[in-house]
């Protein structure tokens, strides 16, 4: 005769657990609020008559439609060349940095490199110390990359702090175990890391691309320091100069109608500048997402 399997007594919620659900999801919902509401008035003041936006009546939704601050945008010829050049230094430079990031990563992993003490003390170093804005401008200049692509490319090249999260994720994910296997069966070292290390670094390797596409999408400071060649500047500093444009002084604009309306202009085209240059990185990251969240907690653990 079968033995009826007794159901376990479902766990009765006490009352300060209710407590705590509530305010947990309190916190987290005022934290989305947070988050989301700078995001949605950005886009709704960008969209909204200028008059509105400068008398303080847009709170969330756009107000009285409008995209004359998008137009005086794309009046400028070189929003194009500035979207263009940033994508470059977005994808070129994220590939490069990552292929260094990896390459650096990946024999600081591994327990068998001589002197891996030393270079990591050499690495974290130039984390807390740098030559400054001077020398960096004269090593450009000796290399002759100055108003150049490279200009912007190379200084950004490798982050510290990007090569410490990979190399915890090898160290996380790739035992030596594997290693000494691998070569058992006669694989190299350059193999090994091809064949088995690479394949199973996808989630690091997004991240990696991740971080360092967003920092060129949003650098401008290299490109005003290095570059003079307006055909190479990138986006943000296009819409940098844009914005400063389109300052004027009062003093010299005696037509009160046009004032008011150069005024509201200068105003909402801030929104419109910000909605321009962060649609890029919000299309890009769903593509990266599932792997971005498993690469950067794996890397951000011990091993």
């Amino acid at each position: 005769m079968a033995m009826a399997t007794a159901t376990p007594a479902p766990v009765q919620e006490t009352r300060s657990d209710r407590i705590v659900m509530i305010c947990n999801y309190t916190a987290l919902g005022l934290f989305t609020l947070a988050v989301l509401y700078p995001l949605i008035y950005v886009l709704s003041a960008s969209l909204s008559d200028p008059k509105n936006v400068v008398s303080g009546k847009v709170w969330l939704w756009p107000v009285g439609w409008s995209i004359e601050s998008f137009k005086a945008v794309f009046d400028y010829d070189s929003i194009v060349s500035g979207f263009s050049n940033s994508v470059l230094y977005a994808v070129g430079g994220s590939v490069l940095a990552t292929v260094l990031t990896l390459f650096a990563a990946y024999p600081l992993s591994r327990k068998g490199l001589p002197g891996k003490g030393l270079i990591m003390a050499l690495f974290v170093f130039t984390m807390m110390f740098s030559g400054g804005l001077i020398p960096s401008y004269l090593v450009a200049d000796q290399l002759g990359i100055l108003n150049t692509r490279w200009a912007i490319i190379l200084p950004a090249a490798l982050a510290v702090w990007n090569m410490i999260i990979t190399r915890t994720f090898f160290q996380s994910t790739i035992p030596e175990e594997l290693v000494e296997a691998a070569k058992v069966d006669g694989c190299t070292d350059f193999g090994f890391f091809w064949r088995i290390v690479l394949p199973l670094s996808k989630p690091i390797i997004a991240v990696n691309l991740l971080f360092y596409a967003v920092a060129q999408w949003n650098s401008w400071f290299s490109a005003l320091i290095y570059l003079t060649n307006e055909h190479l500047f990138p986006l943000q500093l296009v819409l940098r100069q844009i914005l400063l444009q389109n300052q004027f002084d009062p003093s010299q604009v005696r037509d009160t109608a046009e004032l008011i309306r150069m005024k509201e202009l200068q105003e909402q085209l801030k929104y419109s500048l910000i909605v321009i240059a962060t649609i890029p990185p919000l299309l890009v990251y769903p593509f990266v997402q599932k792997h971005f969240v498993k690469g950067a907690m794996v890397g951000s653990l011990k091993g």
